[in-house]
C-alpha cells in the first residue's frame, strides 16, 4: 500500500530522538577542474586531500543494497579503501585502493571548473524560485557544499545506470519555496542535500535499487513520478528507506 504524500513528507522530515546539532561543511575555497593532489593517497592517511576524495568516492560506497556510507572525515579506512577500489572497477583502471595519478585523473575528469561535476551543474539545484542557495536551515554556502557532495553521489548513480543523464526535477529549497509547495518541515531539500529524480527511460525502481549502493539515506518510495534521494545520515538522521531491501 503507498502512503499518502503527507504521511511521505512527515517521514521524510523526521529527526533521530537526541540527534546532536547538523553538521555543517564549508564550501571548499579555490575549487578548480585539476584539484591538487600532491601525493599518492592510501589506508592509513589522513588530511584534507582524504577529506575531498571520500566526498568524491562516497557513490561508491556498497557493491549492493546496504545502509552503508563513505565517511566524510580524513581518515582513509577500510571504507574509503573499498570504496575507491569500486570507482576504479567501473572506470577500467587498476583495482589497488591506492589513490594514484591516474585514480586522480578520473577523479579531476569528473569535476568542473566551477566546483560542480562533469554531468550536473549548480544551477540544476538551486531554489526553483530565486535561484539562489539563500534562505534555507544552513548558510547559502553550506547548502551549496551539501549540493556538490549530492552530485558525486549521483555521478556514481548515472555510471551504474549505464551512463544514462539524470534530470534533477528538485534541488535546494528555501524555507519559504519549501512551505509553499507543502514540503516536510525539516525536508532534506533545505539543506542541499536532497535531489528528486528523473531519469528518462528508466523504472524508478530501478534507480531506487541502484541509489541504494550509493551510500544515500534517505529514499523515498519509487511508487511516484520522480524518485527523492538525500543523504540525511550527513546530518545525524536516522537512515530512511520507504521501499528498503535491507
Amino acid at each position: 500500500m503507498n502512503l499518502s504524500m503527507s504521511r511521505r513528507a512527515m517521514l521524510r522530515g523526521a529527526l533521530v530522538v537526541g540527534a546532536g546539532a547538523v553538521l555543517a561543511p564549508t564550501l571548499l575555497a579555490g575549487t578548480a577542474q585539476a584539484y591538487t593532489w600532491s601525493r599518492t593517497l592510501k589506508q592509513g592517511m589522513n588530511g584534507a586531500d582524504v577529506t575531498e576524495l571520500q566526498i568524491r568516492v562516497a557513490g561508491w560506497a556498497a557493491s549492493s543494497a546496504s545502509q552503508t556510507r563513505v565517511s566524510v572525515d580524513g581518515d582513509f579506512g577500510p571504507g574509503t579503501d573499498a570504496a575507491v577500489k569500486r570507482f576504479q572497477a567501473a572506470y577500467g583502471l587498476s583495482v589497488d585502493g591506492e589513490v594514484g595519478a591516474n585514480t586522480q585523473a578520473k577523479l579531476n575528469s569528473l569535476e568542473q571548473s566551477d566546483g560542480s561535476t562533469l554531468h550536473f551543474n549548480f544551477s540544476e539545484f538551486t531554489d526553483r524560485v530565486s535561484g539562489t542557495f539563500n534562505g534555507g536551515k544552513v548558510s547559502a554556502a553550506t547548502a551549496k557544499e551539501n549540493a556538490r557532495r549530492c552530485m558525486y553521489k549521483l555521478e556514481a548513480l548515472r555510471k551504474k545506470l549505464g551512463d544514462k543523464p539524470i534530470t534533477v526535477n528538485s534541488g535546494f529549497r528555501s524555507i519559504q519555496h519549501n512551505a509553499d509547495i507543502g514540503g516536510a518541515s525539516d525536508s532534506m531539500h533545505m539543506y542541499g542535500t536532497a535531489a528528486d529524480l528523473d531519469v528518462p527511460g528508466v523504472a524508478n525502481k530501478t534507480v531506487y535499487e541502484k541509489a541504494e549502493t550509493c551510500g544515500f539515506s534517505g529514499l523515498e518510495t519509487y511508487n511516484t513520478d520522480h524518485q527523492h534521494v538525500d543523504s540525511r545520515a550527513d546530518l545525524g538522521r536516522a537512515w530512511w528507506w520507504e521501499n528498503g531491501t535491507v
